[in-house]
């Protein structure tokens, strides 16, 4: 289930809609294969914020925007999360 948006959007926010998109996908799916617990999803976060900050290389713009899509995701996730068990 993608949303749509705009066409007249950069490459590098359609990079981060994309990414947000099929992550956030990806979260619910898994969630409702089989429950996560708050505390793994939160520390796929953290390892995720990691990896961002490890750009020593220069990954560019849209590698860039993708990671910050699925942080994001994750983000959005965790507050269905809490939201759900009354956090």
């Amino acid at each position: 289930m993608k949303e749509e948006h705009t066409t007249d959007i950069t490459g590098e926010q359609q990079a981060f809609h994309d990414a947000y998109d099929t992550t956030l996908h990806y979260l619910r799916t898994r969630q409702h294969i089989s429950k996560q617990k708050l505390i793994d999803v939160e520390g796929e976060l953290y390892h995720l914020t990691v990896y961002e900050g490890q750009d020593w290389g220069g990954r560019g713009v849209l590698k860039n925007a993708e990671i910050q899509g699925q942080i994001y995701a994750y983000l959005a996730f965790i507050n269905e999360m809490k939201k759900e068990q009354g956090l």
